[in-house]
Formats: C-alpha cells, structure tokens, sequence
C-alpha cells in the first residue's frame, strides 16, 4: 500500500503576486465563513475558524489537486449539529475534535486503499436530493438568529411552521439588521469587491448595530467566548470512536464526494486532472490536524475552492496564504470578532444556503424516470426530517435496493430463430418447449440473484409433449453465475431430463464453467452439454445447435 502522494510544487516565483492576492482575498472571506460554519453546527463558532485555518493550510500540502480548498463545509456543518454528543458538549469540546480526527482517519484510509473511484457508484439522484435538502435546512436554520424569534420543535420545519404561527413575536431591529445585510451582499458583489462584498457587508451591520442604539440585537460573543489566541493541541478521546463512527462515517462520506466532484472538475496548473485518491489522503491529513487544532471536521469546498481560482491563484501558495490570513485575524481581531451581529451571521448563511440549492438538477433527475425521482425526494425528505448523519447514508442505501429492484424486472428472455442463409430473427419464446426441436434462447439483462425468478417465469414449460427436445441458453458475455440463477437452471434441466429432453449451454465463459464444475452443476448437465465461448461470435451456438440436431435425429432412429 502505497501513499499517493506526487511530488509537489508549492510555488511559482513567476506567480507570486498573484497566490498572494488569492490567498488575501480567501483568508479574508474565509473569516465570517468559518463563524458561520461553527453557528450552523450550533458548537462555538471560533471551531469552525480554527477549521478553516487548518484545513487549507493543511490541504495545500498533502492534497493531488493543487487549487483544492479543505474547509468545514455547511453540509459537513449541519451533519454535526445533528449529533447531541458533540453539540450539548462543553469548552473545550472534546467529543467535536474527536469527531473531526475519526473523520479524518476514515478519509485518509479511503485514499491509502485508493478507493477514488468508487464515489462513481453514488447516484446522482443521492447527492441532489441530498444537496438540496441541506440548502433548505441551512436557510430555515437562521430563521431564529434573523428574526429574534426562537422557535420550538424537534427540527427545523416544525420550527419554521412555529416561527410563522407566530410573527407577531418577530424582534424588528434584528430582522432589519438581517435583510440590510443580504442587500449589502447582492448590491457589494456587483462592484469591483466581488467576493469581499460579502464581508463588508457583515463588518458594515454589525458596526451600525451599537451606533442605533439596538442593544437587544445577539453578538457572537453571547454565543461563546472568541479568543485572540490560535489553539492549542488536544488529543482525542478513544473512548468516545464507538458513539462517533455513524456520524464519521456519514461525514466522511459527504466530504469525499464533494472532493470527487473537485478532482473531477478542476484540473491542475499543467492541465492534468487530480487523482481522486491522493485528495482523500489531503482530505483526511488536514482533518486530523484541526481536530487535533480544536477544529470541526473538514472537507473539500467546491465554493472555497472556485474562490480562491476566481482571484486568481497559480499555486498552492494561495490556500497557504489563506490560512495565514486568518491566523492572522484570530491573533489581531479575535476580540472584535466577537462583536459581529447574529442576524448578519443568519443573512449571511441565508444567502449561501439560496446558492447551494441546485434546482437545475432536480429538473434534469426529475426527468430521468421513476426510480431516480423517488431515490432524490426520499433523500430530501429524509434530510429535511431525520438527522444528517442517517439520511445521507439511508439514500445510498435506497438507491442500491431501487437499483437492484429495477434491474431484476428488466430481465428479457428471447428465441432466436436461425435459418441457413437468414440473419437471425429474435421473438418472443413459446409457451411450451415444443418435443422433437431445437429451442434457442437469449437472456437480456443481470442475471444475479434477485432476477432469477423473472428470468424462470419467462422460460417455456416443459410438458408431456416436451420429449426429445433441445433447449439451448445462450450466455455469451456473461462471467459469473449467481448460486440463485445455477438453481433454476439446475431444476430445468431435470425438468428436461423427465421428458427424455436435454439442456444445452452455449457462449459458457471460462470463469462460469469454473463455477459450474465447482457446484457440480457440470456434471449434472453433461460436459457434452457445456459449449465453451469462442472469439469468432457464433461459432459456440452452431457447434450447439449442430449437436443438439445430431441427438434429435438419434433419438428418432431410437425411436
């Protein structure tokens, strides 16, 4: 097992200027990202900065793709809000670090066993269903923060109904402060600040908040104390892995397919694309490093990320710049940090949230039929109302059952009916396998062990009348046998043998006739019967259909 990890290049000396204006521009839009991260997983938001400091300082050095940005993202965020354990914890929050240092170590694994590929096997219909539900809870999430009212329920949509049963009750200075700062974010976007739009919003609301006079409006520092201070390592507890590893699991799981999209999107300085199992090793390093910083779970972010090319990087140089920064603006502004408005903090998530949605997707799954429609609103509904950690896992789960269901009905038997000079003509098989002829038939489809049933309930009976005949299947381009579908074919041939009629198995490849002999299902059938698959297609069924003819003659000169 090897680590996949390529030699790097952290700079360009030709480029310089450019990462560190980069590195600015992130580092400083990642300050009220990683408050805002910590709110959304309801621990103290100094975590979640200390995350972002960590994770791109660490994910620069040991990740395949040199733009990528490992962040705390909102839906790894609202994952551990899903967890009692973590959020009702005190400082210092050990059960979270913990977390975020089992996150990691699961991640590192997937990569050392270079499981990249395998995130392949997610159904899009997962992930957008998925996606689209944490847009929503992140959005209904600071509906208390933006308006000042707090709400009562077991999850966020009960809360939002109890919030509109309610309006009455609506702090008007704090929802005033809340709406200011989502006009300031899509007006100040638009000049030239571009992304720092973002933060001058914030740092504008929340500096005119104690100039009106609006005392009664939430600072961060009524949440938790912000220190101006970088931490200090601690060192997970071992006994909290087994509560822990659902939640890692899931976190994991999101983190790695986020960064597959990354290492699939975003190529490299020399054009080249990242390997997906050498980020899930950057991924998982910088995990336990902030776990180990007192820092949240990390992952890639797709918008971190997009970020830090839009201003221009050239080099890893840019994501380290970045988590400089805001070192940086711990140790000098920590203490001001503090003072920042809750409702901004909400508006500002508000406007994320609205940008995660990815409503273009659900129109394109919606329109691919059936089983993707109920795999995306069954992961929606399921992340709207069962907590994270569950939901995420229960959709790859439904989609593996829907995929199995769908696949065992789509098994198709045919008869191919051959005539000398004719290109082969494929219909539909005839009820009764009809005595004293040869019968060929094609399976289309998965023959694993759910389609065995569908594929029986389609052969021709074998009757009275059904003596002397010849049935031969087909299985060309197939490998491996389940045990389910040797078992019917086992029962058919005996079925055959009862009326004195064979069963005969062309295109057989080399690994089936393994499976066939080690069964004992050879030896029931025949080697006689047992065609083995050639390179020159076709030639198995006519050495089949040319022996199978011979046997009917012989039986009726027998006869």
């Amino acid at each position: 097992m090897n680590l996949p990890l390529p030699r790097r290049k952290f700079f360009n000396p030709a480029t310089v200027r450019e990462d560190l204006s980069a590195g600015l521009v992130l580092g400083i839009q990642s300050i009220p990202g990683g408050l805002a991260a910590g709110l959304l997983a309801l621990v103290n938001p100094v975590y979640g900065l200390y995350s972002y400091m960590t994770g791109v300082i660490t994910g620069a050095f040991f990740t395949s793709s040199v733009f990528m940005s490992v962040q705390a993202t909102s839906a790894m965020a609202l994952i551990i809000a899903s967890v009692p354990l973590v959020t009702q914890a005190s400082d210092p929050n050990v059960p979270l670090f913990t977390l975020a240092v089992l996150t990691g170590v699961l991640m590192l694994a997937a990569g050392l066993f270079k499981l990249g590929q395998l995130v392949r096997f997610v159904p899009k219909s997962v992930m957008v269903g998925f996606v689209n539900a944490v847009a929503l809870l992140i959005i209904l999430g600071q509906l208390d923060d933006f308006t000042g009212y707090n709400s009562s329920g077991p999850n966020r949509v009960v809360r939002t109904f109890d919030l509109l049963r309610n309006l009455e009750q609506i702090h008007v200075p704090t929802l005033a402060a809340g709406v200011l700062t989502i006009i300031l974010i899509l007006t100040l976007e638009q000049t030239r600040l571009k992304a720092l739009g973002m933060v001058v919003a914030l740092f504008f609301v929340s500096l005119i908040v104690p100039l009106a006079g609006a005392e009664q409006i939430a600072l961060a520092k009524d949440l938790a104390d912000i220190p101006s201070s970088l931490p200090m390592p601690v060192l997970p507890s071992l006994a909290l892995v087994p509560v822990l590893l659902i939640p890692a699991l899931s976190l994991a799981f999101v983190g790695l397919v986020q960064g597959a999209s990354i290492s699939a999107s975003v190529a490299n300085p020399d054009g080249r694309f990242p390997n997906a199992s050498g980020d899930f090793v950057g991924q998982g390093a910088a995990g336990i490093v902030a776990g180990v910083l007192q820092g949240m779970p990390v992952g890639a972010s797709m918008s971190a990320t997009s970020l830090v090319i839009g201003a221009g990087a050239r080099s890893r140089l840019a994501n380290i710049v970045a988590g400089v920064v805001i070192a940086l603006g711990i140790l000098l502004f920590g203490r001001l940090v503090g003072l920042i408005a809750m409702p901004a903090l909400a508006g500002l998530l508000i406007v994320i949230g609205f940008r995660t949605l990815r409503l273009s997707q659900v129109v394109t799954v919606w329109k691919t039929g059936v089983v993707q429609q109920t795999v995306m609103l069954l992961t929606f509904s399921a992340g709207l109302l069962v907590p994270l950690q569950y939901s995420v896992l229960m959709g790859v789960g439904l989609a593996v059952l829907l995929y199995v269901f769908q696949q065992s009905n789509r098994v198709r038997v045919v008869a191919l009916q051959i005539e000398p000079g004719q290109y082969p003509v494929e219909g539909e098989p005839p009820a009764e396998v009809p005595g004293r002829q040869v019968t060929i038939l094609v399976p289309y489809g998965s023959l694993f062990f759910a389609a065995a049933p569908v594929f029986n309930a389609q052969l021709p009976t074998v009757t009275e009348s059904s003596r002397n005949a010849v049935v031969i299947l087909v299985l060309r381009g197939e490998t491996e046998l389940g045990s389910t579908f040797m078992d019917v074919i086992a029962r058919y041939a005996e079925a055959l043998r009862g009326q004195n009629s064979r069963l005969m198995l062309s295109g057989v490849a080399p690994s089936v006739e393994t499976q066939l002999e080690r069964t004992g299902l050879l030896h029931a059938l025949g080697r006689r019967n047992i065609f083995i698959v050639d390179e020159r297609v076709g030639q198995a069924l006519q050495e089949a259909m040319d022996a199978a003819e011979r046997w009917i003659d012989a039986q009726a000169q027998e006869g």
